[in-house]
């Protein structure tokens, strides 16, 4: 007996999923760089009909959730994977944070924070990305210079995606020439006190609210 193959996408939802992906991919692009910028330069850096990217979105705001929440989920997956991670501590906190600044979602933070309601589901997904962050951060902890917090971490993944320069690949360069040497400064080895408080969950979320 043949095996059942699954049957591919019709012409239309094929187009419909490639517009779909041209779509994120351009609205990224494009309010990473401008958060005022129209809806209608997504359509036209997509290079899909207006009418397209409506079908799909009913609004920008609409369109700045969806790219948030993804950052979000991409934050959970990528700090579920940390936990399961049984190399020494060191390695594993490390390679997460340079994987985190690959996938540049802070960078949605940077451009994106306060300019729309987000929704339930965001704020759930937010806390479920505290939590693991506070599971892994209790594991990493004794690896740490004294004085160090949860939250201190999501402010230097934000100072990493503020390094921006016009070349796309000297950009990444220079993101992980600059990972590396806040990480070394993380790392516990005799360092002074840490001037101030860190940041709170509450200064960290609030920027959020419209």
């Amino acid at each position: 007996m043949s095996k059942l193959t699954p049957s591919p996408l019709s012409g239309r939802r094929q187009q419909a999923a490639r517009n779909d992906q041209l779509i994120l991919q351009a609205a990224r692009e494009v309010f990473v760089a401008d958060a005022g910028a129209p809806i209608s330069e997504v359509a036209k850096r997509a290079g899909v009909g207006i009418s397209a990217l409506y079908t799909r979105y009913t609004s920008k705001d609409d369109l700045l959730r969806i790219l948030c929440h993804d950052g979000l989920r991409r934050y959970v997956e990528e700090t579920e994977v940390a936990l399961a991670d049984q190399r020494d501590d060191w390695t594993v906190f490390s390679d997460w944070m340079r994987r985190l600044i690959d996938a540049d979602a802070s960078s949605l933070t940077l451009a994106l924070a306060g300019r729309f309601t987000p929704t339930e589901e965001m704020f759930e997904l937010a806390q479920s990305a505290n939590q693991l962050s506070g599971e892994l951060f209790g594991r990493i902890r004794p690896q740490l210079r004294p004085g160090i917090e949860v939250h201190d971490i999501s402010l230097v993944f934000e100072l990493v995606a503020a390094i921006k320069v016009s070349d796309r690949s000297r950009t990444e360069q220079l993101r992980s020439r600059y990972l590396a040497v806040i990480l070394d400064g993380l790392r516990a080895r005799g360092r002074n006190e840490l001037p101030g408080p860190p940041p709170s969950w509450q200064e960290i979320n609030e920027r959020w609210e419209v």
